[in-house]
């Protein structure tokens, strides 16, 4: 039997057990579904819109071609890829998953990246952004602001040391165009090529407008897909008792590095979800704070199946190949375990020992600096589906009146 029956089987097998166990589980995959939906129109959606739709203009109008060329020095000999990199290494950080996927896929399609170096960009440009670190899982869950510094560090210098390492990958077939790139970075030569893309891309502000409004809100329905997904997918995992086996096997190895069995279960969630196996580690009494944090910043490394998927189905659209992916994050989990293992000795007497687990990511310190990541998922949680509907109602009005107009 060839390996493409064998995978049309599995494939087929697969997809008829998730049927019948959603018959069988129809309850408890209907309140995962809400919860995934619930996240995504009250958060995801209106915290990436903006960024997408102001990323897409930017790239329009040929400001991350000025910002690439007076950069490609700094890029260019650290990372092999171009100075357009920075721009997006900065917008994945601030914006979270998988907005770097997004942004590269984007470059790639205007050819002002080569494939090896979309791969190499991919890789250590998506990152979960700051107030998910530190206001979902450091004062959220942990109930402890302070930790989000360790968390951050970890995460960010990670990704940081994943894309020295990939810098290796793969072979340049523009060695000679590189270091003469590197050496035209003035600024009237980023002005010119400035200029020059934005006369290339030959829309006007209206058309690129409407462009980046209906690209970004697809690419958000495309995200709120798979997290809905991947939330049912995790509840059915563990309702059917998969979860367990597969944590019963990690069991072995956390004891052989001396962290508590319990750990297993959530790691293993996480490996799915991050929100949710990030909450389940820090409810886990019987582990010390220390071993939490790892497997936190691992799981934020990895950033579970869900995220992988999203990224995996914005490349398909391009000629970027997954596989450096998937492996990179590899290498962020164990960098960032690494890191956290190196800053706990120093940071730790900063952190307030006495922590509190938390239950909700709608748990906070009340009156600290960190008040204002309060104030950020309330006005999440209270403007955000209006957000949501109102740019779907754009979206479906900008559709439509393309529609009329090609008839």
């Amino acid at each position: 039997m060839s390996k493409s029956l064998i995978k049309t089987f599995l494939l087929a097998v697969a997809a008829t057990a998730l049927a019948l166990t959603l018959m069988i589980y129809p309850k408890e995959a209907l309140e995962a579904s809400t919860r995934g939906l619930t996240m995504w129109w009250t958060v995801v959606f209106p915290s990436l819109l903006p960024f997408f739709i102001i990323s897409e203009m930017l790239i329009g109008f040929g400001i991350v071609r000025f910002v690439g060329v007076l950069l490609e020095p700094l890029m260019r000999p650290l990372f092999r890829v171009p100075g357009a990199g920075a721009f997006v290494l900065a917008m994945g950080m601030a914006s979270g998953f998988p907005a770097g996927a997004k942004l590269t896929a984007n470059l790639r399609i205007k050819n002002q990246l080569e494939q090896v170096e979309a791969e190499r960009l991919v890789s250590f440009t998506n990152s979960s952004n700051p107030i998910f670190i530190f206001g979902a899982i450091a004062v959220g869950f942990f109930s402890n602001p302070q930790l989000g510094i360790i968390l951050a560090l970890a995460h960010y210098l990670g990704n940081i040391c994943v894309g020295l390492v990939m810098r290796f990958h793969g072979s340049s077939s523009t060695e000679i165009t590189e270091e003469r790139n590197v050496q035209k970075a003035t600024l009237r030569y980023a002005f010119q090529e400035m200029h020059r893309t934005r006369l290339e891309d030959n829309r006007p502000i209206g058309k690129l407008l409407g462009d980046a409004v209906t690209s970004s809100i697809q690419t958000l329905l495309m995200i709120g897909g798979f997290i809905i997904l991947f939330s049912v997918l995790n509840k059915l995992l563990y309702l059917m008792n998969i979860s367990s086996i597969l944590s019963h096997f990690i069991s072995y190895i956390f004891n052989f590095f001396n962290m508590t069995k319990e750990l297993s279960l959530p790691f293993i969630s996480g490996m799915f979800e991050i929100t949710l196996g990030s909450q389940l580690t820090s409810q886990t009494d019987e582990a010390s704070l220390l071993h939490q944090l790892l497997i936190v910043s691992f799981i934020l490394a990895f950033s579970g199946f869900s995220v992988q998927a999203q990224v995996a189905s914005i490349l398909a659209e391009t000629d970027i190949r997954f596989y450096p992916f998937f492996i990179a994050r590899i290498f962020h989990g164990f960098f960032s375990v690494i890191i956290v293992l190196l800053l706990w000795n120093p940071l730790s007497s900063y952190i307030k020992m006495s922590h509190h687990n938390g239950e909700a990511i709608a748990t906070f310190y009340p009156h600290t600096p960190y008040e204002w990541i309060n104030d950020y998922f309330f006005l999440c949680l209270r403007y955000g589906p209006i957000i949501t509907i109102a740019s779907l109602c754009i979206y479906i009005y900008i559709r439509h009146t393309r529609w009329r107009t090609s008839l």
